[in-house]
């Protein structure tokens, strides 16, 4: 019997893609009482199987009848009832512009789904000839496994050519805003970084928007009658927010963000702030290694609470509140997709302060979203960069 490192090692040298893909399922795949055995600070834990064979996972939500949502990024969403994949996939979900980081990506679940039924989707959208593409928000009614009655409630102000840095999470908070990350689109940081689309409150690149659960703009966001800013802002200067939640408790919205070549942020995310992005930042240019900013900090820009240098490549964000790890209720976990440096981050906050931080798994899942279940359990969504069939797992306490 061999250990998920190992098993992650024979994925990458087997012969054959589908011999990896083998090899994973069956480490993966080990009954509770046979699988590895982690150690971290405070709790031990396993890594267990939930389903398999999903093609670029890219998230994770629950119904209230404990119906498990998962969107593949080429464009399905997809039920796991009662343990089991379905076949099938949702009908009703719009035509996503799929290609690099782009495709169907978020499903969240209207804070009062019990009684109007409301599922919302974030994809990427193309133009009438595909060439250019941007983040879209629908919503629909779900109801006897399909989507009816889909309305578009948010389309981006961040076309573009690129395939790239989309954002695409969602968010409710207890009042029933949405937020909604945009990525910068992959915007060179070159030249006048000042004027990089991220610093122009005029488009929707680099940014936090929030609306109404109906796509209407509320009236206290910090942009709303001034000039020259979209009142759907909520926050700019972002590069790509692959991480967005909302506190249960305290209300405050959290984020992660790739940064370029190191330089990834976690951030609490207040109304009207500028976050940075390209003027100041911890990351430097891809291939020559060479300087992006001046300095890494300017008046009347917000520092992250934490960085990451080298990269951990950002996705997926949750604040634990189960009952099956105690000792880790109120801790932010974030997941990592970097090749060399992907892991599951803990870390530890008190209020908006980040008091420490452990690595997790380091080394072994390329994960794309973590979750909280309903049952206290932490989900993952496994991700292939190439596209090979990846499993939903989880973590589920050493003794249990």
């Amino acid at each position: 019997m061999f250990g998920l490192s190992q098993c992650i090692s024979r994925l990458f040298v087997s012969r054959s893609a589908a011999c990896g893909a083998v090899a994973l399922t069956a480490c993966l795949a080990l009954p509770s009482a046979q699988a590895q055995v982690f150690h971290s600070q405070q709790h031990d834990f396993r890594v267990v199987t939930v389903v398999e064979g999903l093609e670029n996972p890219w998230s994770m939500a629950w119904l209230p009848n404990g119906d498990m949502l998962v969107t593949e990024r080429p464009g399905r969403l997809r039920i796991i009832r009662n343990g089991v994949l379905s076949n099938t996939s949702v009908a009703g979900v719009p035509m996503a512009r799929v290609g690099g980081q782009g495709g169907l990506q978020e499903v969240a679940v209207h804070p009062d789904f019990e009684s109007n039924r409301l599922l919302y989707l974030s994809y990427a959208q193309g133009n009438a000839d595909n060439s250019e593409g941007t983040t879209v928000v629908i919503r629909g009614r779900f109801d006897n496994d399909r989507l009816s009655d889909v309305e578009e409630i948010f389309r981006a102000k961040a076309w573009s050519q690129t395939s790239g840095h989309y954002g695409a999470r969602l968010a409710f908070d207890g009042n029933g805003y949405l937020f909604i990350s945009v990525g910068d689109r992959q915007a060179p940081p070159a030249g006048d970084l000042s004027a990089h689309p991220a610093q122009d409150p005029t488009n929707h690149q680099g940014t936090i928007v929030r609306l109404h659960d109906d796509g209407r703009v509320p009236d206290d966001n910090p942009f709303v009658g001034r000039p020259n800013m979209l009142p759907e802002i909520w926050s700019y200067g972002h590069r790509n927010p692959q991480g967005l939640v909302v506190h249960p408790e305290t209300g405050d919205v959290w984020e992660t963000e790739h940064g370029p070549q190191g330089g990834d942020e976690l951030n609490l995310i207040l109304p009207g702030r500028n976050y940075g992005w390209p003027v100041i930042g911890y990351g430097v240019n891809y291939r020559s290694g060479l300087p992006i900013h001046d300095t890494p900090a300017q008046a009347g820009l917000e520092q992250p609470l934490a960085f990451w240098v080298p990269s951990i490549a950002p996705s997926g964000l949750m604040i634990y509140t189960g009952d099956k790890f105690p000792m880790w209720q109120g801790n932010v976990f974030v997941g990592g997709l970097s090749a060399q440096h992907q892991r599951l981050s803990r870390v530890m906050i008190d209020g908006r302060h980040v008091l420490d931080r452990e690595a997790l798994l380091s080394g072994e899942l390329r994960i794309r979203d973590v979750r909280q279940g309903p049952d206290g359990y932490i989900y993952i969504a496994v991700d292939n960069r190439v596209g090979l069939p990846t499993p939903i797992v989880r973590l589920e306490p050493a003794d249990e």
